[in-house]
């Protein structure tokens, strides 16, 4: 029934005047842009490929392409039903394509013919209706349909003018049989190939590449010829041909031909709008569960690399990572962050947070871009919804508040993947992991759990962020962090912060926090020499705070964000913990750190910070 369908669709098109089909692919062409799957995909593409034209410049090729998509359809339903002096007149062969045809007939050689999914690729098949010297012996691979009947249909009609057409199933053999006589097999090489295919850069973006031209090319190292179908008006085009240079080996074929495709892209606007954007070239290392790792049987990303003399590769994956709102929470997301750029090093890494941790990104250096989160209120989410336009690949959220599932999804990425804790469910999210039950880990951790499930196989790195100072004058300061008013479970009393520096007649002590910890800060430099005992506490940026707490030989503080910033800078720290869990909570980074809890404590937390006595603190101090 399809193949009946399409003969009597294909005999309507071959007999309907042409102007009439041209307004249909003018009115149907820009429908390719408005099906759902085929928009974003379409859109993707191009916002990747051309990051810094206009979007009335994507959105005139997209609508381009839909139409010429269109009108390469009509052709292929029509060819059957063309004749062979119709499709001459359709067709034009360039005269470098001619002078070859002849030379090549004259000297009979091995030639791989490539091809590129441009409007019209099908033209391969009419070559010998358009020239009185044809390549010869010449099959094409294709996939057969799942249709026999219909996959019958297509090969009869396509083999009409002696090309043969070679299954990719079973044909590789019928190729290399053409080859060693000094025939011509034809290829379409810029194909999604998924995993059987070799990882290469496509317009600096990491793609699967087919190496079936490099190693038909290398077995009897035969030339490689691309021909290029040039669209000149409806259903009018210009055939013309281009000679791979180079050696015929598997590797330098693969990447030759990626890169005159990127560079015809890039220079030549008539074969861009001629490509088939809407298909998933770059749907590679998509799978969920390999997503945070960059690996493959075949690489030839260092082969790439080497040729276009970069040493790291672009950074063309777009990759938006959620942080923690606070402060603590986002310093032990760094480690973390700096090993999805290990395991991803083609990610562009966007990290959206407070503002105020910004001075922290930068310092940590893991990031290509920082977005602070918008002023809540209204058009709060509409600042997501912008970002659909910058087309995000995949959402890594480290927060596990509904307002961050809602602004990953308003941005339409097709992968957000998140931590969802038994019971909890999270379904703006395309991907979840939930722990297993049993002891509460770490929360970095916890983390590395959740990240490994989606394919990170990096370690976290717990370098500190700047390398320690390690000239501190005898007098650099003590820093105290006390925590604050709106956290009174997580404080140390004021009469044993004051007893400690009663204690310590000889040091100075600096006072560090928010404005939250104004209060408690005050009562504790009560009466203390503010040349001894300076507070600084609400009066620092982010900036000024990390300077300050370099400055100190030694932090002691609650569990809060300023003691991990301090273990993220290489400051040695002393944390004090009560009702946090250190189990989930301690400091994390390769600088020395010591937790201490109350005696009658759990481990996991639970005990009253109060019975910490300054005794205690003393000691570790040291």
């Amino acid at each position: 029934m399809l193949t009946l369908l399409l003969q009597i669709l294909g005999r309507l098109a071959a007999s309907t005047p042409e102007p009439v089909l041209r307004a249909l692919c003018t009115m149907l062409g820009p429908v390719i842009g408005w099906l759902p799957r085929r928009r974003r995909t379409l859109y993707s593409n191009l916002h990747h490929a051309f990051p810094d034209r206009p979007r009335d410049w994507h959105h005139h090729i997209a609508t381009e392409s839909g139409r010429r998509l269109i009108e390469t359809g009509l052709l292929s339903l029509a060819s059957p039903y063309l004749s062979a002096k119709r499709l001459r007149g359709m067709f034009t062969l360039s005269p470098a394509l001619d002078a070859y045809l002849h030379e090549r007939a004259a000297t009979p050689r091995p030639v791989v013919i490539c091809a590129a999914h441009l409007a019209f690729w099908e033209s391969l098949t009419f070559l010998g209706a358009l020239h009185p010297a044809p390549l010869g012996d010449f099959g094409v691979i294709f996939r057969p349909l799942r249709n026999a009947r219909l996959d019958a249909f297509v090969q009869r009609t396509r083999e009409r003018f002696g090309m043969k057409l070679l299954s990719r199933k079973n044909g590789f053999q019928q190729a290399l049989r053409l080859l060693r006589h000094h025939g011509s097999v034809g290829v379409l090489f810029d194909q999604n190939t998924g995993e059987k295919g070799a990882l290469t850069l496509l317009l600096d973006r990491v793609c699967s590449s087919s190496e079936l031209p490099g190693l038909l090319a290398a077995k009897y190292a035969a030339e490689v010829r691309l021909l290029i179908p040039r669209r000149t008006a409806f259903w009018r085009v210009t055939i013309d041909q281009h000679l791979l240079p180079g050696p015929a080996d598997v590797v330098g074929t693969t990447l030759a031909l990626n890169r005159w495709l990127e560079t015809a892209l890039a220079t030549d606007e008539n074969l861009c709008a001629s490509w088939l954007w809407s298909h998933n070239r770059w749907r590679t290392q998509h799978a969920p569960t390999a997503r945070l790792r960059l690996e493959q049987k075949r690489d030839s990303l260092a082969a790439d690399l080497a040729a276009r003399g970069l040493t790291r590769l672009p950074r063309r994956t777009r990759f938006y990572v959620r942080l923690p709102d606070s402060l603590r929470d986002t310093v032990l997301a760094l480690p973390l962050l700096r090993a999805v750029r290990a395991g991803r090093p083609d990610a562009e890494l966007t990290l959206i947070g407070p503002a105020a941790h910004a001075a922290l990104v930068a310092a940590a250096d893991v990031a290509d871009h920082h977005l602070p989160l918008p002023p809540r209120g209204r058009g709060y989410f509409a600042t997501f919804r912008r970002r659909r336009h910058h087309f995000p690949d995949t959402w890594l959220l480290f927060t596990p508040s509904l307002r961050g599932d809602l602004e990953a999804w308003c941005t339409r990425c097709p992968q957000r993947f998140g931590l969802a804790r038994p019971g909890q469910r999270r379904p703006l999210l395309t991907h979840t992991y939930t722990p297993p039950p049993g002891a509460p880990l770490h929360q970095v951790e916890e983390w590395t759990a959740w990240l490994a499930h989606f394919g990170l196989l990096a370690p976290a790195d717990f370098t500190p962020l700047i390398t320690p100072a390690a000239d501190l004058p005898a007098a650099a300061p003590l820093g105290l962090i006390t925590g604050s008013v709106n956290h009174p479970h997580k404080r140390w009393p004021i009469t044993h912060w004051r007893a400690l520096i009663d204690a310590l007649p000889e040091h100075r002590f600096l006072l560090l926090g928010t404005t939250e910890d104004c209060d408690i800060t005050a009562a504790i430099a009560a009466g203390y020499d503010p040349a001894r005992v300076s507070n600084l506490t609400g009066r620092t940026t982010l900036p000024e705070l990390m300077t300050a707490l370099r400055t100190c030989r030694l932090i002691i503080g609650t569990d809060t964000g300023g003691l991990h910033l301090a273990n993220a800078l290489g400051v040695p720290v002393i944390g004090l913990y009560g009702s946090t869990n250190p189990h989930r909570t301690r400091p994390v980074f390769a600088a020395p750190a010591t937790v201490l809890q109350p005696p009658d404590c759990p481990p996991t937390s639970g005990g009253d910070l109060a019975h910490l006595t300054p005794t205690q603190v003393l000691a570790a101090i040291g």
